[in-house]
Formats: structure tokens, C-alpha cells, sequence
């Protein structure tokens, strides 16, 4: 008995399997069937599909070029967009946000603009704003 019926105009391409992506900060994962040679810059951004279909919060955007796709059960670095899913060998994958600092970096912009006096939050001007009342912040 056949249970499964090909398409006459697909071809089969590689090994199939779902994958199941973690949002940082949303309340559980996204789960959906990949090709083992798509890139991960693919399910980054099918992720982000399905993550705004599905009206999760918080709101994350679209650019796929803000978020990093780190395996759960791997090293802490991010995974490369230009590789393949099917080459970790990995089912289970959390997607974050890329960091100020980094997404600065990508785009070639200076974080100059940051550093001057009066404009970081850790400055003695600004963190006198945060110290509890009684307890002397040196200016």
C-alpha cells in the first residue's frame, strides 16, 4: 500500500527532517521540516516566517541579518549562515538576536558615536541617576 505520493514535477532532494527552533524571550519552540542541504540562512528566515504567522510576541522583524542561530547542543558560537542545517547533525536550535555591537560591525558603521562622554550609560553623569538615595556617587 503506498502511503506517500511523489509530485511528477518534484525531485527529491536529500534527506528530510524537523528541526525545532527556540526564539529567546517567546514562550516555546517553532517546529517545521527542513532539507538537510538548505542553508541556515534559509531556516533562519523561515523561522522568522512562521514566528510572525503564528503572531508570537515579542515582535522580532524580518531581516534575517539580525539574528544569530546558535545549536543547543554545540559550542557557544553562532553558526555560520553559509552552512548547511544537515551538516551539524543537530535537531534542536535556539535563534537570538544579534547584539548592538555586532550588528554595528556587519553594517561597517563606528561605535564612536557611543563612547563619548555624557552619551554611555555607565558614565559617572549618568549613573548618579541610578545610585539609591543615601549612598555617594563621586562625580
Amino acid at each position: 500500500m503506498l502511503l506517500y505520493k511523489q509530485k511528477k514535477n518534484q525531485v527529491a532532494k536529500g534527506k528530510r527532517f524537523l528541526i525545532s527552533v527556540t526564539v529567546l524571550g517567546s514562550a516555546g519552540p517553532i517546529r517545521f521540516v527542513v532539507n538537510e542541504e538548505e542553508l541556515v540562512a534559509a531556516v533562519i528566515d523561515t523561522a522568522l516566517k512562521s514566528y510572525a504567522r503564528e503572531g508570537r510576541l515579542p515582535i522580532l522583524g524580518s531581516d534575517l541579518n539580525d539574528f544569530l542561530l546558535y545549536c543547543h547542543n554545540a559550542a557557544s558560537d553562532a553558526i555560520s549562515p553559509c552552512e548547511t542545517i544537515g551538516s551539524l547533525g543537530a535537531r534542536n536550535f535556539m535563534l537570538c538576536k544579534k547584539p548592538r555591537h555586532l550588528k554595528e560591525a556587519d553594517d561597517g558603521r563606528s561605535t564612536a558615536a557611543f563612547s563619548q562622554k555624557g552619551h554611555d550609560i555607565f558614565s559617572s553623569s549618568n549613573f548618579s541617576n541610578y545610585a539609591p538615595p543615601g549612598v555617594y556617587v563621586p562625580v
